[in-house]
């Protein structure tokens, strides 16, 4: 399937955590992309509505597409989780 391939191409030679961990901050990441075309969206004049929508809708297609090879992974996504994973990218780019 085209979704086991992208996965396992991301993923490839990495551990159990190292995939948790990625897939974690991939899904961050995009949840930040997906708030900031939404608030773009928000005070877009009229020339970039279009614009806008679009990136709202690729990046909500590509955070359902993470969230359930998460879910088909047994990747547990909660806040908890989410938290963690966003101190630990922290503590390493401060590093």
């Amino acid at each position: 399937m085209q979704e086991e391939y992208i996965l396992e191409k991301m993923l490839k030679g990495k551990t159990e955590e190292e995939k948790r961990l990625e897939l974690m901050q991939t899904i961050i990441e995009t949840k930040e992309k997906l708030k900031l075309a939404i608030c773009n969206f928000e005070y877009a004049e009229e020339d970039m509505i279009d614009y806008y929508t679009y990136q709202i809708k690729a990046h909500q297609a590509k955070l359902d597409y993470l969230i359930k090879i998460a879910k088909r992974n047994g990747f547990v996504l909660n806040r908890v989780n989410e938290l963690k994973t966003r101190i630990f990218r922290k503590n390493n780019m401060a590093v």
